[in-house]
Formats: C-alpha cells, structure tokens, sequence
C-alpha cells in the first residue's frame, strides 16, 4: 500500500464532471512491419506480457473515509485486462481527423475510480492501414518524465525483439483493501498536522515572492496570473472533447533554434503563438494583450525525496502574439521565458507539491464543483489561456508488438478558465503538435492544427534571412556580381 503524494491527490480532488484529470496519448502504428499477420488478439497478448513491467497498471485507489485525508495505491485484487483494453473501428474510409473524433469520444468520458485508472483502445479501420492505439491514464498516477518511462515499457527497440523475459518471477499478488477503521487511523496524524504544516511553509513561501520581487527591479520575469486578455476557449467547459494533431520537420524547428540562437522550446511557443495568432485573427477576436501560457516544469530530479509520482511545478509565458513579426516575437519569448526559469529558480521546486501535501480534499472538492457549476472562471480575469507542454521523444525507431512507431501525439487535460491545450513531443524526423479543448468552446480546433505549419514557415523564412546576414560577404560576391548581391538583400525574401 502507498499512499498518494499531493499533487497526485490534487489532480483527484480538482477533477469534476466536466474537468476531466486523465491525459491522453495517441500512437498510430504500422502493422506492415510485423512478422506475423495483424491481430488483435496478439496485440492483447502484447500488452499483457508487459503488465509486470508497468506497476501503476495493477493498482487501484483506497479512499479514506469521508476523504479525511488523502488516498492510497493498493494492488487490484480483481485485476481484469479486459475491463481496461478496448477494441473499436473508425468508419471506413477513416483518415486523421475519424481517428481524431474517436479519440476525444475515448477522452470525452470520465474514469471508473473502483478500477486501476487506465485505459487502452486499439482503434481500426484506418484507409491508410495504421492502427491507432489510444491511451487514457489518470494524471494522478503519470506526468511527463513517467509517462515516458512507461512508454519505454511498452515499445521495443527492433520489429522482431524477444519477449521481455523478468530477471526474477512477477513478484505481484493482489493486496487486501485496508479497513475504514484502519484508513481513518492512519489519517490522524495528516488532520493534527494540517494547520503545522501550512504556518510552517508560509516564511518560505514569503521568502520566495520577495525574491522575485527583488529580482525584477530593472529585469524581465514571468507574466503574473490573472493579467491574460480572454478568448473564446477562456470559459467554462462541458464534458465533450475534441481533438486536433499535425506534424513539423525537426529540422526545421532546430533550423529556427540555431539561426537566431534560442532554445527549441522557445520554437515551439514560437510556433504555437503564430498559429494562434491565425485562428483568432480569422475569428476577429486576436487580443491587443498577448496570450500567456502555463507551462509544466518537470522537477522529479530536484524533489526525489517526495512522496508521488507527480512531481510538477509550472512556469507562465507571454507568447507574444501581440507582434506581428515572426522573428521579433520569438526574440520576445526566448526574452521572457529566460526570466520566468530565473523566477522559477527562486522558488522551492517542491513549492506545489509541498502545499498540496496539506490540502483538505472535502474543501478542495467542493470548491471545484462549485466553481464549474457557477461558472466563475468566466467572472474574473483570465488566470492564463492555454497550456502547452514540450516533451522530449524518441530520437530513434521504436515497435509495439513489432508494428512501427509513425506518430505520437500526448494530449494534457484542460481546465475550467484555460479550455486548450497544446502537447508536443519529438519523434525521430518529426515534431507531433496535439491539441485537445472542449468541443463546444473550439468546435473548429482543426483550423488550428492546419495553422501550425504556416506558423513554422514563417519562422523558418525569418531563419533564412538572419543566416543570410550571416554569411561573409566575400563568399557572397563570388557567386554573383556585385550589383545583383545588393539587389537580392533588398528583395522580399
């Protein structure tokens, strides 16, 4: 039995009807590669040979009575690969955006909190002959960094790799759900600690605002929550989903970075922020103000000490999307988000861990309820738009059960008030953007993955240019006479 670390707990507590805590994934494979004929029946047998090597698969939560205190993990003793591994087809002929519909349908539900909290469908029917395979985990028990580690669990290096075989015998047996009495026992201690608890983080807590504070007298930081302008997805959600994916040449991307000496992050808000830029300016809602995004900031290597499998902090950005040149707002957020990482530095990194740790669950759930049922992220100013997260991806090929990897496409939750986000992962030659947002808040969210290209064509344009001023003139006059050199800097390129 484990009990769950504070964030873990949070992403429980927060989640209501219509604010769904699960993170999505979309992994589109090729069958062609496989040594035996495509079946499902083999991709069951796949993914249950790799059950030992995923504990978070097996587990299940133990609630403390009247949610005094926070859950705990325990081993399923009814454990059922079948209640959680799902088959489905798309209607033929079924391209991106069918298998994007049967996607947000999967996420658009919530998860059944009496059974291990994952799900995985094998989606059919594709013209192209792929098979999607749709993962559904509670953010409760995966982030970024484990995410990617249970990924490495499941692919394989090579089409025809030997099963995995254990080094010793699946230790795993079914565990005894505690008590209430027991559960109620062992809350004591989190209920007289609470308020300690809270008086002891508060100095730090201080301690760290003053020090932003001080830092950014005469230097640039982080946008401050609440200052966001609001748009058509800043509003209260309902509980269906819709889904959008596209993907960029890595090249490209990395051409940007080098050209004007940035980070590939800063690229990829780049590119985020341009493609918003054309969504909203089509609506006629483009803000004066520029959008800011939250942006998770994984902290497992600074908080090992902590209790969870959540170990998170986040950082806010302007995305400039109040500039109309491409290069100059890429230079306004590789500027911003170097202050926010030095704001960042200045606070604890287990900072919301840490308050979490002391969060009453009935309050905490109760608030969420009521928040989204009197819609109030509509009735004060905007916290932050959107949410986008960069994730780092396989450099390399990778297999499930011998089928090739060909897209991979992370999808976060949104939030009441910040109806969109935008996950990107690398994989091998390309860069997957998935979008996720409420189907009636974003029903065109299509138009903004389509935008996502023409965004990183301009910057890969801007990139051209600045190489371009780079070069030595000598070489330049080599290949063409003077007069045609001159005339060629002025043109429109």
């Amino acid at each position: 039995m484990q009990r769950l670390g504070g964030l873990d707990s949070a992403f429980l507590y927060f989640e209501t009807p219509t604010m769904h805590m699960h993170v999505g994934g979309l992994m589109l494979i090729d069958p062609s590669t496989m040594s035996k004929p495509y079946s499902f029946e083999s991709m069951r047998a796949y993914i249950d040979g790799r059950m030992p090597l995923v504990p978070a698969f097996r587990r299940k939560l133990a609630t403390v009575p009247l949610n005094l205190s926070r859950p705990y993990w325990v081993e399923d003793q009814d454990f059922d690969l079948d209640y959680h591994l799902h088959r489905i087809a798309v209607p033929a002929p079924a391209g991106d955006r069918e298998t994007a519909d049967c996607v947000a349908e999967i996420l658009s539900r919530p998860m059944d909190r009496s059974r291990p909290l994952w799900e995985m469908w094998i989606v059919e029917g594709r013209a192209d002959g792929l098979v999607a395979v749709v993962s559904k985990v509670h953010h409760s028990s995966i982030d970024g960094i484990t995410g990617a580690n249970m990924m490495a669990e499941l692919f394989d290096l090579e089409p025809d790799a030997p099963p995995r075989v254990a080094t010793e015998p699946d230790p795993w047996e079914g565990e005894r759900r505690p008590g209430d009495l027991e559960l109620i026992g062992r809350s004591v201690y989190d209920l007289v600690s609470r308020p300690v608890g809270v008086v002891k983080l508060l100095p730090g807590t201080l301690l760290g605002i003053g020090k932003i504070l001080n830092r950014r007298r005469g230097a640039p930081g982080m946008p401050a929550p609440f200052t966001a302008p609001r748009t058509s997805f800043n509003a209260t959600l309902t509980p269906h989903r819709t889904v959008s994916f596209v993907n960029v040449s890595l090249d490209d991307v990395k051409k940007v970075k080098n050209a004007f000496g940035v980070k590939v992050n800063d690229v990829v808000l780049a590119i985020s922020s341009g493609a918003l830029r054309r969504y909203l300016d089509r609506r006629d809602e483009l803000p004066d103000k520029s959008l800011i995004a939250a942006i998770p900031v994984s902290v497992h290597d600074r908080t090992s000490d902590k209790e969870g499998t959540t170990k998170v902090s986040f950082m806010f950005s302007s995305l400039a999307s109040d500039i109309d040149d491409p290069a100059e707002r890429l230079r306004v957020i590789a500027e911003t988000m170097d202050g926010a990482k030095a704001d960042h530095e200045l606070v604890p990194a287990s900072f919301l861990q840490d308050w979490a740790e002391h969060a009453a669950p009935n309050t905490f759930s109760l608030a969420a309820r009521v928040y989204s049922s009197l819609r109030l992220s509509e009735r004060h100013p905007v916290v932050h738009n959107l949410v986008i997260s960069n994730v780092p991806g396989p450099p390399i090929p990778l297999y499930f059960n011998g089928a090739e990897l060909k897209g991979l496409y992370p999808l976060g939750p949104i939030m009441d008030g910040a109806g969109l986000n935008v996950t990107v992962l690398s994989n091998m030659d390309s860069v997957g953007f998935g979008f996720i947002s409420c189907k009636e808040l974003m029903p065109d969210i299509w138009d903004l993955a389509n935008d996502v290209p023409a965004a990183l064509a301009e910057l890969v344009s801007a990139a051209e240019k600045v190489e371009a001023g780079k070069r030595p003139k000598k070489a330049a006059a080599k290949r063409q006479p003077a007069a045609q050199h001159a005339e060629s800097r002025t043109g429109t390129r």
